[in-house]
């Protein structure tokens, strides 16, 4: 006998990227930055009492949320804190989305989506994105049209890194009918020139959220710490009635706290990245492998029919070489890799090792 929910039965899990046990795999699957956090964290773990494990941590992280407020211009009320940005997507689908109600979002798009809207027993409305993965010009009609609660883009977009303005998130917002969950999970790895900020249209939309993690620009995917961005009215429902009680532990809290104050660290992390990106997807373009133009900290690589090897079969021969990539195998994602931006060594590794596998390079 089962006990599981109909619809649990049904669904498939996500499912996560692959984690390796040994030390001499190069990981370039999951997306995180490759240098380390500030020495800030280090600091806050060498100085924790854990006597104060006794009590309680503060419940709705008010320090955090006070330094996050600061840094994006906005009131804390419009900051709520969450055990990674994955945390804040099952608030917002709890809070704002009967079972049964319709959730909206691009194809392809985070894999996790679906996932979430079928735990919550939603049917999905995906949207095919054009060819150069922009977003469907009658996008916000189609969501409108289908009777979409809640819309979930993320932007830099995965897997392709695409991004969209803010002018287009503005638009967005004051057409679509639903709340707009934009997911900025890659935002920190943009192109400083590009201006890109689009947080103060919180401020004038009361159905528009940002998500943030400290996972990737942060050096900090082991901590699981997240937070969101938006008006009040979206904001309070989630920090006062279905955010779990205490959801972030007092260790958590500090060390995200440390590791956001010092943006002098973060941004030198972040410009290596893209100095990394750039290099890698030029030498990657050199051997016949061309990518997306991204503004996340991976790119997604073509693999050519005429290269004599299907991305499948190099996404094996890599892992059999301890080089982790990410393979999706569903439309118009089956020919290509995705593939996180590594340090020097690593991308140099890599490159090495394609040029080895490709029979035509």
């Amino acid at each position: 006998m089962s006990f599981e929910r109909n619809n649990i039965q049904r669904m498939q899990g996500y499912a996560s990227g692959e984690q390796p046990e040994d030390a001499r795999t190069i990981k370039l699957n999951t997306n995180e930055n490759p240098y380390p956090p500030t020495p800030a964290v280090q600091r806050v773990i060498q100085d924790f009492d854990p006597v104060a494990l006794r009590r309680y941590p503060p419940p709705t992280a008010d320090a955090f949320r006070d330094v996050a407020a600061a840094l994006h211009g906005v009131a804390s009320n419009n900051i709520i804190a969450t055990r990674g940005g994955d945390e804040l997507l099952r608030l917002i689908i709890t809070t704002f989305v009967d079972p049964g109600q319709l959730i909206a979002m691009t194809a392809p798009t985070y894999s996790l989506y679906p996932v979430l809207a079928q735990i919550q027993d939603c049917p999905i409305l995906q949207v095919p994105l054009q060819p150069d993965w922009a977003l469907a010009v009658n996008f916000c009609n189609q969501v409108n049209d289908a009777g979409a609660a809640l819309t979930l883009i993320v932007n830099p977009h995965a897997p392709t890194g695409h991004l969209l303005d803010a002018a287009t998130i503005a638009s967005m917002a004051a057409q679509l009918n639903s709340v707009l969950l934009i997911d900025e999970a890659y935002v920190d790895f943009v192109d400083p020139s590009l201006q890109h900020d689009c947080l103060d249209l919180v401020n004038q939309f009361d159905n528009l959220l940002f998500l943030r993690t400290l996972s990737k620009g942060y050096s900090l995917a082991g901590l699981r710490f997240g937070y969101g961005i938006g008006a009040e009215s979206l904001i309070t429902p989630m920090l006062e009635k279905t955010r779990d009680s205490y959801n972030l532990d007092l260790l958590s809290q500090k060390i995200a706290t440390a590791a956001l104050q010092d943006q002098e660290h973060a941004r030198f992390s972040w410009q290596q990245v893209r100095a990394e990106r750039q290099r890698l997807s030029e030498a990657l373009a050199a051997i016949g492998l061309t990518s997306s133009a991204s503004q996340a900290n991976f790119l997604l690589v073509q693999i050519p029919a005429a290269m004599g090897i299907s991305a499948a079969a190099l996404y094996q021969g890599l892992k059999q070489r301890h080089i982790l990539v990410r393979y999706f195998d569903q439309p118009r994602l089956d020919d290509k890799l995705r593939i996180t931006i590594g340090t020097s060594d690593e991308n140099a590794q890599l490159l090495k090792n394609l040029k080895e596998l490709l029979p035509a390079a």
